[in-house]
């Protein structure tokens, strides 16, 4: 499911992997209306990606039943704020889940440095989490112009 407005779009989804590159596109689209340069609109599309891929590889233990929503909104034509809601078993941990290369699950490739990558790509972070109740990722970036000194 997903609605939009003009500074504003959400999107309900099923947590899965497959779901994860419609809703990247879905939300690039979305900013794309913005004056962003190339590779800000990259940075977000990969925090994104790594917010979301955190919701659907560590928040539940089964596929059934399970969603995601992913909120993003423009403010003053300057900033965006992307959430990534998740109603799994939450991150027991927060500081130590944000380490790099700590992982829950070991077994899987590459794992480890997603809130890496996310703080790497965006201005902030904020992750907010409850026991048995869910987690909700905040991706912050500001795309105001920025000055550049020419020579």
């Amino acid at each position: 499911v997903c609605s939009m407005s003009e500074n504003y779009i959400k999107i309900e989804s099923k947590s899965s992997i497959d779901n994860i590159a419609p809703i990247r596109i879905c939300v690039a689209t979305f900013l794309s209306s913005l004056n962003i340069h190339i590779d800000e609109l990259m940075d977000v599309k990969t925090a994104l990606s790594e917010a979301v891929t955190n919701a659907v590889d560590h928040a539940y233990d089964e596929e059934s039943d399970s969603k995601i929503i992913v909120e993003a909104k423009i403010r003053d034509d300057e900033k965006i704020i992307i959430t990534v809601k998740d109603f799994g078993k939450g991150i027991e941990d927060i500081p130590l889940a944000m380490t790099p290369m700590y992982t829950s699950k070991p077994e899987n490739e590459h794992a480890g440095m997603g809130f890496t990558i996310m703080e790497s790509f965006m201005d902030e972070v904020i992750v907010d989490s409850v026991i048995k109740n869910g987690t909700t990722i905040t991706l912050t970036k500001d795309i105001r112009k920025k000055s550049t000194n020419k020579v």
